[in-house]
Order: C-alpha cells, then structure tokens, then sequence
C-alpha cells in the first residue's frame, strides 16, 4: 500500500479525530507541494480561490491557514501582505510586477483579485489598477485592511496602503445613516454632477494650496481661484479656512465611501 493509500485509510477511518492527525496533514501538504514543485508549474501565480479564501477568512482555524501558506510556498516566517484589486487585468500579471522576487500568489474571490505578497512594490502596479494594501499582519486582518484602503483609492490615488490611512480609516466605520445625514456630505452631492468642480476640490484638497492645485490641474490660479469660491459657495463651507479645509477633506471622502 502507498502513503497514499495509507493516509486516505488514515482519513477516512470511524471514530474521534487522532492527535496524529495534524502531523499526517502536515505531510500530506508537504508531499502535495513536492508533486507540485516536481510535475506542476511550480512557479505559477495563480492559486485555487478556494485555499486563498481560507487563508483570508477570519473564520479560518490558525493551524489550517498556516498549512495552507506552507502549500502555497509561504515559509513559516514569512510576513504575508494581502492585497485587495479590482481590474481588468489578469491577476497573475499584476502579482508578477508587484511582487516579482515572490512568493506572491492570486485569485479572483467574490467580485476582487486577492493577491498575497511576501513584499510590495507599490511602483509595480499598472496604471487603471485600484489596489488597496493591508498590513503584514494576520492574512484575515490584512484582508479586512486591504478591502478598507482600496475603498479609499480614487483616479488621482489609485493605489492606497491601510496603514497610510491613519486616523482616516475611521470613517470607512461610520454607519452610512449616519454620513448621508451628516451636513457636509449632503453637500457634496451638489457638485458631483460637475466634473471640473470634483477635480477642482479634490486637486486642492490633495495639496492645500490654490497655486499648487492650478499646478496639479494645468490651469491659471485665477480661474482655480474662481471655481474654488463658487464651490465654498455651494458646500457652505469657507475653504481658505483650516477648519473649512478640514471639512473639504473628510466630506468627499465619507461621500465616497457611502457610494462605493
């Protein structure tokens, strides 16, 4: 009989689970990843949903999700960023460019790419790719994280790394009754239908200055200026003030996560 055969008996015998159990399961990984490594495409980045879904779920049991890396050719002590993408892009490209030393593996999991990472290269992504990064932590936790941050991504930042965020992802944790009747996210959807303005505030908002946003957009400061005052305008917000730039800052971005 082979250690095949062997461990399937092992497996599906009657009675209580066996303290042996975990060390056979132990082998059984290491003995697949060896015929793998052998007779598969070993250095292929796309892994089965299914076992990168273990290894983000929260409800996942640490000795799986540990063994679960180890098949996946993650060592022990190796830290494990994951990464949350929406693209058209094939996942195993983008995971061959932010992570080409790899280990990095990919797969599609409910309506996003998952991919895990040794190490990032937040350089490496593609343009058109939305991304958002958890932090080397627990896989479960940097999943939450990663799927946080890539909320927080837009046109002009479209890659976001979680701990980047700071005291701002406390927002993706607002209730949404609670920010649409929040005054100056109301408000905000008084200038959504205009693209200019959106860009206007969202340019001035990233730099904090009117000239430097005339910058950001190619045009002159005076007309910057212009669009800026009838925005204030609009929100009812005095956006020369830092309390009023404060309030520019946070309405748009609880807008658009109450919209994403």
């Amino acid at each position: 009989m082979n250690w095949w055969s062997q461990a399937r008996v092992w497996l599906e015998r009657p009675g209580s689970p066996n303290p042996l159990d975990d060390v056979l399961l132990d082998r059984l990984a290491i003995a697949a990843a060896a015929a793998v490594e052998r007779y598969g495409p070993a250095h292929t980045t796309m892994a089965a949903p299914a076992l990168v879904e273990l290894v983000v779920s929260s409800d996942s049991d640490e000795a799986a999700r540990a063994r679960v890396l180890r098949l996946l050719g993650f060592a022990a002590d190796l830290p494990v960023h994951v990464i949350a993408v929406r693209s058209q892009l094939p996942l195993d490209r983008i995971g061959g460019l932010v992570c080409p030393a790899r280990p990095v593996k990919a797969a599609p999991l409910a309506d996003l790419g998952v991919i895990l990472a040794a190490a990032i290269d937040p350089a490496g992504f593609p343009a058109d790719v939305r991304a958002g990064i958890g932090a080397a932590e627990s896989p479960g936790r940097s999943w939450r994280q990663a799927r946080t941050a890539l909320r927080f991504t837009t046109p002009r930042e479209p890659v976001i790394r979680y701990d980047d965020q700071g005291a701002l992802a406390l927002l993706a944790e607002i209730p949404p009754d609670t920010s649409r009747d929040n005054t100056d996210v109301a408000a905000i959807t008084r200038v959504t239908g205009n693209h200019d303005d959106l860009e206007t505030l969202d340019a001035y908002c990233t730099t904090g200055s009117q000239r430097r946003a005339a910058g950001l957009l190619h045009l002159q400061h005076s007309s910057v200026a212009r669009r800026l005052e009838q925005i204030g305008k609009t929100l009812g917000i005095e956006l020369a003030d830092p309390a009023g730039l404060l309030r520019a800052r946070i309405a748009p971005t609880a807008w658009r996560l109450l919209n994403d």
